[in-house]
């Protein structure tokens, strides 16, 4: 019944140009976006996680999914949703998560963060632009597939899991044991967009991750800093093993850390080449104070972005860091620190090297913990669909945009499960992000221009499925 309501209501929506008709159905789904963005999904802090699967649940089916809840291996549910299509045998995956990074800090919001508020035409929340936007995206393109012609031109199909901003723990079993469920010719992954100079990239690869916690003991309470003449400082210690594990001008200094790495072929840097890093652009978006580190070195910043693997401390904590002044001498410290992996590093072997390299330097007593991991993946550049991606983009975005096609996209997730449990399938990106997105930061914000855009994309490239060759 809700299904054949949703087709009446849509059906009352004058057919004319794709641009006006879609700017009209994102309006007339507007309450059901702003309900979606306003449930605080935080994995990280366990909230809003019943409320957002009830809700996905209901825009799924109001659409005529077939929609199954899956919850019976561990963390927050999964969620696979199918359209089937008697107009063609090719199957379209769309993967997205339904969960958002924290809100914090506050007081850098210009409005309440899960409150969705437009301002000059772009709308600002948490989650809107990381993973919410991209997801009505392919639900309104279906709203008006089916409005015009009563089913899709393609069979889709849905993953939308819970926990990907926290590294996606749970996803993999659910991969291996429902891997029938999500067989596809190809996915859409959950991001994408625009970069500083608006040209539209396509990314057909993540980098790999490590996440890991640091601590270290040097006492069982605080001592008076006069002591610090005899007592070891935990503070100093860990700043120390940090120190030893990278170089003033960032070359990481872990024994092994770059033998396995695998080099990029010369289709894949000749297209690296066209991705724009506009350093002043970063400047004016985050307010930098020191130029980029590769700056003197490697001209072509976006090789380093593309190919280069990290290792960044994401945060230190010791001692008294409240107002004012405290003579102490700290008795513990903690770092998170974390790595990005680039093809032919996998996190088991990063771990073992930051542990012998954290023995061979004298820091045994420092204790390591891993809070996250993901490999890298990369599929074919010229696989038959990510041309097709290709083309269905260049018929939205050009001539306004160029569109480019890049190996590897700098960020993480979960896409090498999808490889490794869904035949090597091709996977590309495509999404609603733009330069000033500031996905995981204050101000959060989608362009509704980008919207509309990526609503026509998933139109054309569903429309096109049945042109890929294979």
């Amino acid at each position: 019944m809700r299904f054949r309501n949703r087709l009446a209501s849509i059906k009352e929506v004058r057919m004319t140009s794709v641009e006006e008709t879609v700017k009209e159905l994102a309006s007339q789904t507007r309450d059901e976006f702003y309900h979606y963005l306003s449930i605080p999904t935080v994995s990280a802090q366990k909230t809003g996680i019943p409320e957002t699967v009830e809700a996905v649940k209901a825009m799924l089916e109001k659409r005529g999914a077939d929609v199954r809840v899956l919850d019976d291996l561990g963390g927050n549910p999964v969620i696979y949703a199918s359209f089937v299509s008697s107009k063609s045998d090719k199957t379209l995956l769309f993967y997205n998560h339904y969960d958002v990074q924290p809100p914090e800090p506050f007081d850098e919001w210009l409005s309440e963060p899960f409150v969705p508020t437009l301002r000059d035409d772009i709308l600002y929340c948490r989650g809107v632009a990381d993973n919410k936007g991209n997801l009505m995206t392919r639900l309104v393109a279906i709203d008006y597939l089916l409005m015009r012609d009563g089913e899709l031109p393609c069979n889709v199909k849905f993953l939308i899991e819970g926990e990907e901003e926290i590294g996606s723990p749970h996803l993999e079993p659910y991969l291996e044991k429902y891997a029938d469920l999500w067989q596809a010719d190809g996915c859409i992954w959950e991001f994408g967009g625009k970069q500083e100079d608006e040209s539209f990239v396509i990314d057909c690869g993540l980098k790999g991750l490590i996440y890991m916690e640091l601590n270290v003991s040097t006492a069982s309470i605080d001592a008076h800093s006069s002591l610090a003449a005899l007592f070891d400082n935990a503070a100093w210690r860990l700043v120390q093993a940090l120190a030893s594990m990278k170089s003033v001008d960032n070359r990481i200094l872990i024994e092994g850390f770059y033998d396995k790495v695998v080099a990029p072929t010369e289709e894949e840097i000749k297209r690296t080449l066209d991705i724009v890093v506009d350093q002043e652009g970063f400047n004016r978006n985050f307010g930098l104070t020191r130029p980029f580190i590769e700056d003197g070195r490697n001209p072509a910043n976006g090789l380093a972005l593309t190919f280069s693997p990290t290792l960044t401390v994401n945060g230190l904590l010791s001692g008294y860091i409240n107002q004012g002044s405290k003579t102490v001498l700290p008795k513990a410290a903690m770092a998170k620190i974390e790595c990005r992996l680039v093809l032919g590093q996998t996190p088991a072997d990063i771990e073992q090297l930051v542990r012998k390299h954290l023995h061979k330097h004298g820091f045994d007593d420092i204790e390591l913990k891993v809070l996250a991991a993901q490999s890298p993946y990369r599929c074919p550049m010229d696989s038959a669909f990510v041309k097709l991606v290709e083309a269905s983009a260049n018929d939205v975005y050009q001539p306004e945009s160029k569109v480019l096609i890049r190996p590897t996209n700098a960020g993480t997730g979960p896409m090498d499960l999808f490889g490794k449990y869904l035949n090597g399938m091709s996977i590309a990106t495509s999404g609603t992000g733009w330069a000033k997105s500031q996905a995981h930061a204050p101000n959060e914000s989608m362009r509704m221009s980008d919207y509309y855009q990526g609503i026509r994309h998933m139109i054309r490239l569903m429309d096109t499925m049945d042109d890929m060759e294979g």
